[in-house]
């Protein structure tokens, strides 16, 4: 998911979100229109949202640590590049789980009179608010991982480059 060293982008985790909640609510609603009824969903799914978007997090710190010369340990680059990874499938997947709950909610509107199908819509909103938390969690430490923000190298960095880059072009960013 790189594309000129940006990786995943807010415009793409909102484009993914909206293409989801809009082919999940026509499929839902042919479905609810032929006496389907909407999947169950209940609040342990929150409890798996919430659990992802901490420990995708929590493992981004140890990259950060790194790469702003506070780490006591070496950073294997494996590990550092399956932080990234993890944290842009994360907000990937967060877009994906709140289109689909949102799909949901919309689904529902028409029905909101009825006290148990405001509790189910309720329900339903957190989840997606669970999606976007593992949005937030992903780019979040997908930033976390990023070297060189600006493309510029500075002296002292942990790359062990000691600057002398003056007069030259700046390196692209890179990410880990």
């Amino acid at each position: 998911m790189l594309r000129d060293g940006r990786g995943v982008t807010i415009r793409l985790v909102l484009l993914v979100g909206v293409v989801v909640a809009g082919f999940s609510y026509l499929i839902l609603r042919v479905w609810t229109g032929q006496g389907g009824s909407l999947p169950e969903a209940s609040w342990g799914g929150l409890t798996v949202l919430v659990f992802m978007a901490f420990g995708v997090f929590f493992a981004g710190l140890p990259v950060r640590r790194f790469l702003r010369g506070k780490a006591t340990k070496p950073l294997n680059p494996i590990r550092a590049m399956r932080t990234l990874v993890l944290a842009q499938a994360c907000a990937l997947t967060g877009a994906l789980v709140a289109g689909w709950y949102v799909a949901q909610v919309l689904v529902m509107v028409p029905t909101l009179d009825v006290s148990s199908r405001r509790t189910v819509a309720l329900r339903l909103t957190v989840l997606a608010a669970g999606g976007v938390l593992m949005v937030v969690a992903g780019l979040l430490t997908q930033a976390m991982c990023r070297v060189n923000g600006d493309g510029r190298r500075s002296k002292g960095e942990p790359n062990g480059d000691q600057g002398g880059d003056e007069g030259q072009e700046p390196a692209p960013s890179q990410e880990h």
